[in-house]
């Protein structure tokens, strides 16, 4: 893979350690800056929601730039965020500064997934959103982690200032990594597709089911991920300690999945949904009967870590062989789908909380949503996966 696919990675670390690490710092900012947890929470929802609204905007708004400058700007801006989030001292500045990480976030995610696939052959776009997939992964096991930990040790502003910095060396290797005309094609060739008929993709209902498929998926892994501490410290009757042990299960095992993945996403994506699917969905069952089991819980999160991103790593990889029309505008899609799911299943996974379903009702969800997804994608399998790295007309 070539190396600025890795400098690419190291921004997704940066901006995939701010998302998630946020949940740990909610109380800490909430005490700071004299408001209640629950909207201190906003800070979280108002995050996805950029994600989800951002992507499709900024892709807009910067695809007659080149792929490096649009980096570049991207990076700058969520850098910048951060830096105003260390020192305001008003909770609604802070919020707004999330709106603006956020919407940088998207941008830079969408123009990065359109590059990765500019940046390799067409048959390898698996391996290369691997690669950028990483970044995420790794912020799971040592970002958010360590995030906790530095916000503990020194306060909540440090995490602020500690992600700003991490986009330096990010900034720097945009710069230096990505050729000046990366991404963009001319105007009048079959790549260079005008907005219109980008935006017209969204009607090819392939494009639509991968898409969804890849939202229900994540939003499956997200609606457990988002509230594991319960089920450690409640059902399995573990210490607070164990919450970031299992929480590093989770991203290992994640990391471990889209590697192995993206291997196999370009050539055999049939292999990996009819396979990695059903096994999927047998994990939620088996953790939601045996997570009063510690070993077996710590086992099972290791595995749905793995079994999670390695299947909505292939579906969202589908999603950019599909949106092959699009060049510019595919990598926001693929960013809206992701963020659709990991906006929604949290959300489903609270309504299941505040039903009573008690603290296994998120994995309950999870086992659902993987099961819709598995209804609608078997009998068409061969729609969502119709061979080795080729979309289908």
């Amino acid at each position: 893979m070539p190396l600025p696919l890795y400098l690419l990675a190291v921004a997704v670390f940066a901006m995939g350690t701010s998302e998630f690490m946020l949940a740990g710092l909610v109380p800490a900012i909430a005490a700071s800056l004299d408001v209640s947890v629950g909207a201190a929470g906003l800070l979280t929802s108002t995050f996805a929601v950029g994600m989800v609204v951002g992507a499709p905007l900024m892709a807009a708004l910067a695809r007659r730039w080149p792929a490096r400058a649009s980096l570049l700007s991207f990076v700058l801006v969520f850098a910048a965020a951060h830096v105003v989030g260390a020192l305001t001292t008003s909770f609604a500045v802070l919020l707004v500064t999330r709106v603006l990480a956020a919407l940088a976030n998207a941008g830079f995610l969408a123009v990065a997934l359109s590059t990765a696939a500019a940046l390799v052959a067409t048959d390898r776009k698996g391996r290369a959103l691997a690669v950028l997939l990483s970044g995420t992964t790794v912020a799971t096991v040592a970002g958010v982690p360590g995030g906790a930990a530095l916000g503990t040790l020194l306060g909540w502003r440090a995490t602020f200032w500690a992600i700003a910095l991490l986009c330096l060396p990010a900034a720097v290797g945009v710069v230096k990594g990505i050729p000046p005309r990366v991404g963009r094609a001319p105007r009048g060739t079959p790549a260079g597709a005008s907005l219109r008929d980008e935006i017209a993709q969204l009607a090819m209902p392939r494009l639509v089911l991968v898409m969804l498929l890849g939202a229900l998926v994540n939003a499956a892994t997200f609606a457990t991920f988002t509230y594991l501490a319960p089920i450690v410290t409640g059902t399995a009757g573990l210490g607070d300690l164990w919450v970031p042990v299992a929480l590093a299960l989770f991203g290992v095992g994640s990391f471990v999945g889209v590697t192995a993945a993206g291997r196999l996403a370009d050539r055999r994506p049939r292999v990996v949904i009819a396979v990695g699917g059903p096994l999927l969905l047998l994990g939620w069952v088996a953790l939601a009967t045996l997570a009063a089991r510690p070993v077996a819980l710590l086992l099972l999160v290791f595995g749905q870590g793995a079994l999670s991103f390695a299947l909505g790593g292939t579906l969202i990889t589908r999603v950019l062989y599909e949106a092959a029309g699009a060049p510019t505008m595919g990598g926001s899609y693929a960013t809206a789908a992701l963020n659709v799911g990991a906006a929604g299943g949290p959300v489903v996974a609270a309504a299941a909380l505040g039903a009573g379903a008690g603290d296994l009702g998120p994995v309950r969800v999870s086992g659902v949503l993987v099961a819709v997804a598995l209804l609608v994608a078997v009998p068409l399998l061969r729609v969502v996966a119709p061979g080795a790295g080729r979309a289908t007309r």
